[in-house]
């Protein structure tokens, strides 16, 4: 990514941004809330992290039909209520092969009508944070707990996320991501199986499988809470460097 447009990402997101210039450092960006400098080094990153090589025989080419064939099922379910309330289903988008996956609550009205995760304001949100780190929305798959719109974006209820976990868990071994972004309370409760508070969830590495899992702040949540995205910053840094130096 160039280096200009990175920056405006961070500055999008409310990140104070210390570039060197002529042997000192300069402030950079004209939004700058109360939040630490980001170091330069941390954001010397590797442009190929969204996805796996395509040059080498598509992972994708032999699952293509498990694909389809998964996602006529999630379409047709009616494993519980949510299917007789929803629009359509909101199966996931993104790259097959990705490295990282993000995996969210439910959809909201606006995927509900679109049939598409992270749309509107929150979903610019999560583009920006990508962005921030070195991804492109394209090459990350995103997907979330339920597939259908709880009415009235109520909480997921246990027999909601009982129905759809063996469809989060098929797109998980498919994708066979590097890492996992679990993105806000809910998702990473469910997705952990864990009652601990988003603050007790945040800040470290966690585990699905065998796969890393770090939990981040919803982006609805940042807009609501502006101030928050220091530590949004520090959680996606968290990330990157799990899934730039492995973990164990």
């Amino acid at each position: 990514m160039d280096e200009n447009l990175r920056l405006s990402y961070l500055e999008a997101m409310g990140i104070q941004v210390w570039i060197p210039r002529t042997g000192t450092e300069v402030a950079s960006g004209g939004l700058q809330p109360d939040s630490a400098a980001v170091e330069e080094p941390c954001l010397q990153r590797n442009l190929s992290r969204g996805g796996h090589s395509e040059s080498a025989p598509d992972k994708m080419s032999g699952p293509r039909i498990r694909w389809q064939v998964l996602e006529q099922e999630v379409s047709g379910c009616t494993r519980c209520e949510l299917h007789s309330t929803r629009t359509q289903t909101v199966f996931g988008s993104g790259s097959h092969s990705a490295k990282w996956m993000v995996i969210g609550e439910a959809p909201g009205a606006s995927e509900d009508a679109q049939g598409k995760p992270f749309v509107g304001k929150a979903g610019q949100v999560l583009t920006e944070m990508l962005r921030a780190a070195g991804l492109d929305r394209d090459d990350v798959f995103i997907t979330n707990i339920l597939k259908c719109r709880p009415p009235d974006n109520r909480d997921p209820r246990p027999v909601e996320v009982d129905a759809c976990e063996g469809f989060l868990k098929q797109q998980v071994e498919m994708v066979r991501p590097d890492i996992i972004l679990a993105v806000g309370r809910i998702a990473a409760q469910k997705l952990l199986k864990t009652e601990s508070p988003l603050g007790r969830l945040r800040g470290r590495v966690h585990r699905y499988g065998d796969i890393p899992v770090v939990v981040v702040y919803h982006p609805a949540y940042l807009l609501r809470s502006p101030l928050e995205k220091r530590k949004a910053w520090e959680d996606l840094k968290l990330a990157i460097e799990t899934a730039d130096n492995g973990w164990k």
